[in-house]
C-alpha cells in the first residue's frame, strides 16, 4: 500500500500502543505514535495527520488536557480526534464533544474494527 492515511495515536500503555501500532498498520495506515501529552502535540503539529487517536487518561498531561490544546490551535484544530479510553461516564463523554472530539470509543475494544471506524469517519469528513 504507497498511499497509507497518517494518522497520530497518543496513548501512554506502551503495550496497547504497540498492539494499535501493528493493528493500524496492517489496516492501511501510516501510524505516528506518542507515549504522553506533550509528544502527541509535538507531532501533531509537525506532521500532517489525518486523523488523530487520543487516550483521556494519561499522567500529567490528560487527553482532554491535549484535545482542548488541539482544538485550539490553528494547525491542528482541524484535525479529527477519536477518543479511546476506558472512561465510560456520560459526563466524560459530554466533555469531550463539547471540547471538539469527532468521536469517542471505549476499551476494552476490538482493535481491527478502530481501522474500519477510522475508515468510515473519514470517508464522511472527504
Amino acid at each position: 500500500m504507497a498511499n497509507r492515511i497518517p494518522i497520530l495515536i497518543i496513548e501512554d500503555d506502551k503495550d496497547f500502543l504497540g498492539l494499535m501500532d501493528r493493528a493500524m498498520f496492517l489496516g492501511g495506515f501510516k501510524v505516528f505514535k506518542a507515549s504522553n501529552g506533550p509528544k502527541g502535540l509535538k507531532i501533531a503539529r509537525r506532521k500532517k495527520v489525518s486523523l488523530i487517536l487520543l487516550d483521556t487518561v494519561m499522567p500529567g498531561m490528560d487527553g482532554m488536557q491535549v484535545l482542548s490544546e488541539l482544538k485550539f490551535d490553528d494547525k491542528t484544530k482541524d484535525i479529527p480526534v477519536i477518543m479511546l479510553t476506558g472512561k465510560s461516564m456520560l459526563g466524560d463523554i459530554e466533555q469531550a464533544f463539547k471540547i471538539g472530539a469527532d468521536d469517542y470509543i471505549t476499551k476494552p475494544v476490538v482493535i481491527h474494527e478502530i481501522a474500519d471506524k477510522i475508515k468510515a469517519k473519514l470517508e464522511k469528513l472527504l
